[in-house]
């Protein structure tokens, strides 16, 4: 049985700390889920266990973003929900009136999702065991 992680942002540093954990993560364009009411959107992705060095394996994961004021995506076409994405990075610009500002997470070719948040409230859990996997990065580790 493998450890599991389960990381909580408020600080541009931690948002580092997810970024690095999810560095290479595949996900579907249908597991963006968007709810304005709420004002929350969660990924559920595959990350790929950077932290296991024995071993090539991915766990799913879900990331959860909370107290979203505006989302929008650019470069993703959320008309194939089977289409994959690849997330390169989560990145963090605060407003001129702190707690508040855009958190980025950027994909592979180009993709973006764009959030105008009103603090740093991200929560990722990994919801599996990890499992071999033969999807392997495409750089060097």
């Amino acid at each position: 049985m493998g450890h599991k992680l389960k990381l909580k942002a408020e600080s541009q540093d931690d948002i580092l700390v997810i970024s690095a954990a999810l560095q290479d993560a595949i996900l579907r364009v249908g597991e963006i889920y968007y709810n304005r009411i709420d004002r929350f959107f969660t990924l559920r992705l595959s990350r790929f266990a950077h932290e296991d060095r024995s071993s090539d394996s991915r766990v799913l994961t879900g990331l959860r973003v909370d107290g979203v004021m505006h989302m929008k995506s650019r470069d993703i076409d959320r008309k194939d929900p089977e289409a994959m994405m690849v997330l390169l990075s989560i990145e963090f610009d605060p407003d001129d009136a702190p707690p508040g500002g855009l958190l980025s997470i950027k994909f592979a070719g180009g993709g973006e999702i764009r959030a105008i948040v009103e603090s740093i409230d991200v929560i990722m859990a990994d919801v599996s065991e990890p499992r071999q996997t033969d999807k392997l990065p495409l750089h060097p580790a």
